[in-house]
């Protein structure tokens, strides 16, 4: 049974609301959430002039899982839903949903790049995703996601989050 990894993350508006609308967003579109993380608040990372973001990583359930790009798809659509624009990859957003890991499936192409290209070196990514899954394995460093962790480069803050 594959695994597979979105991550999401809010720095506009009412962030934490965001992120439970992109939940409610990936299960309208008839995804299955088999576990969450806890919420992370996490300092704005290759930009610094932006509100402080709330990251988690979300597991889907792979018992029906559509294939890589129409999932990516669905989580662009949602993110459409809501409000997100991508005028430029560094700007405020409402949502960010993003295709971290589908099982081991390894693939770039000009819409998908699997597994994603830079959760390897974002704090805000590895902790929540150490929280669920600490010994899956990239699928091209070999390296688990702890390991990951442990030898990043990322000093940014990355803390639990607490309404």
């Amino acid at each position: 049974m594959s695994k597979v990894y979105i991550s999401l993350g809010s720095n506009l508006g009412d962030r934490a609301g965001n992120l439970l609308m992109g939940i409610q967003g990936m299960l309208n579109a008839g995804l299955e959430i088999s576990r969450v993380s806890n919420v992370y608040e996490t300092e704005p990372v290759e930009t610094f002039s932006q509100p402080a973001f709330l990251n988690m990583v979300a597991e889907l359930s792979s018992r029906v899982l559509p294939p890589p790009e129409q999932l990516m798809t669905l989580l662009l659509r949602v993110e459409y839903a809501l409000g997100r624009m991508r005028e430029t990859a560094m700007a405020p957003r409402t949502i960010d949903l993003d295709l971290l890991l589908y099982g081991d499936d390894t693939r770039s192409t000009e819409f998908l790049t699997l597994p994603h290209p830079r959760f390897h070196l974002r704090r805000f990514v590895l902790t929540p995703l150490a929280e669920l899954a600490p010994r899956i394995v990239h699928p091209r460093l070999k390296l688990t996601v702890t390991d990951l962790l442990k030898n990043l480069e990322d000093r940014s803050e990355v803390k639990r989050w607490r309404p």
